[in-house]
């Protein structure tokens, strides 16, 4: 996964990241994690049950040669790494979905992947003033560079403190 985004780091630390400090252009690459073989294969007994997943020895003579890790295994992971780098757990307060999600290439046990986080575009809520929506693009590579995983994620996230409107009265 090489950095051509040109994704400029946050300033402001997670503890104290708000809807106003994801402006478009800032993020970071976070990871690596490794992703071992009874990891993914106990993600899939619980999750996606497929062979390809859950047996080494039946994957071999699979489509993919060998056991890879289920696609939302691999989500999870990024999500593990979103929740830890990228959203601050006061201020995150949902997501009204994903967009784009593509599995690009398989993962195997032992890789290690990382995730890189670019904010698209940040807007503030038009009926809640106290909360925006970051649209933000997503890339979770191996540690040949690969992207194995993308997709594009809507977040609303609190602002700082917003003044009230002037009263009309």
């Amino acid at each position: 996964m090489s950095d051509t985004t040109g994704t400029s780091p946050f300033t402001t630390p997670l503890s104290d990241r708000h809807f106003e400090d994801y402006v478009p252009g800032v993020g970071g690459t976070y990871g690596p994690v490794v992703v071992a073989e009874e990891a993914i294969t106990a993600f899939a007994r619980a999750f996606d049950p497929q062979q390809m997943h859950t047996d080494a020895h039946a994957a071999e003579s699979g489509p993919f040669g060998g056991l890879i890790a289920s696609g939302w295994h691999t989500t999870a992971v990024m999500m593990r790494l979103m929740a830890d780098n990228y959203l601050n757990q006061w201020t995150s307060l949902a997501s009204p979905g994903v967009d784009e999600l593509r599995w690009h290439r398989p993962v195997r046990p032992g890789d290690a992947l990382s995730a890189r986080f670019t904010v698209l575009t940040a807007r503030p809520s038009r009926t809640k003033p106290d909360r925006g929506l970051v649209t933000t693009r997503i890339e979770v590579g191996n540690q040949d560079g690969d992207v194995v995983m993308s997709q594009v994620m809507l977040n609303l996230i609190r602002r700082r403190e917003v003044a009230p409107a002037p009263d009309q009265g």
